[in-house]
């Protein structure tokens, strides 16, 4: 599951166009839409901890867990003060001090859980350390986002000091991506590495099964950035879950 080595110290430079603070106002909107004011709150994968620390500077106090030690070490590195509690973690079996009041995954990242038995496992520990009125909010890539937009699709990101190229093949529900990367390291050379990165898409009944066994309620799907219904070419969906 595991990846985002030499991609986390260049991920915030290849990825400057994600409107993040569009992706934060977002996440403030579904929680009020459900009356949620939460204090503490847990960003599953969290990254380079662009939403993690952008809700911190709003008041929040938050807690970022990610798989990866690299990534990790560029949020960190981001952080003005020492408040945020950052957790190299698989949020397939994460553990926290307590429970929280709410939890968000972002990114797709859940679409990176290959085994439904594992996306349990990761449902039933979000129940565990859920308050009883906190809400749970994900979003996850589409199936009609793998084979109508990527499938078969490569795409590139050009800085000056990096270069990045995906490409992409989806096949029985996995979009298997790979990466290669140019980083500069001098005047005339670049240092090339790759990285092969797999998810998988699942049906939103699937989703609303795992969640019913975790314990979870499935409150509501909307297609991203906006409260409309799912369409039929959503190609990324949030989920709202409480206890």
């Amino acid at each position: 599951m595991e990846a985002y080595r030499s991609f986390a110290y260049v991920y915030d430079l290849l990825m400057d166009d994600i409107p993040y603070d569009e992706w934060v106002s977002y996440i403030l909107s579904l929680w009020a839409e459900y009356d949620s004011n939460p204090k503490l709150v847990l960003e599953l994968g969290c990254g380079t901890g662009n939403i993690t620390l952008r809700l911190a500077e709003l008041g929040y106090d938050m807690i970022g867990s990610d798989i990866s030690e690299d990534m990790l070490t560029v949020a960190k590195s981001k952080q003005k003060n020492n408040d945020v509690l950052f957790l190299c973690q698989d949020m397939r079996s994460f553990e926290l001090y307590g429970t929280v009041d709410s939890i968000i995954c972002l990114f797709d990242s859940l679409n990176y859980i290959l085994n439904e038995n594992e996306l349990l496992d990761t449902f039933k520990l979000v129940y565990n350390y859920l308050n009883p009125d906190g809400i749970f909010i994900f979003d996850l890539n589409t199936a009609y986002k793998f084979k109508h937009v990527l499938d078969n699709n490569s795409f590139s990101v050009v800085k000056d000091s990096a270069a990045c190229i995906w490409g992409h093949i989806y096949n029985d529900d996995i979009l298997e991506y790979f990466v290669t990367l140019f980083i500069k390291q001098n005047a005339d050379s670049y240092q090339k590495s790759e990285e092969f990165h797999y998810q998988k898409s699942y049906p939103i009944k699937k989703i609303k099964h795992l969640l019913d066994l975790a314990g979870l309620k499935l409150l509501n799907t909307y297609d991203a950035f906006t409260f409309d219904p799912v369409k039929p070419n959503s190609e990324r969906v949030y989920f709202i879950a409480s206890k």
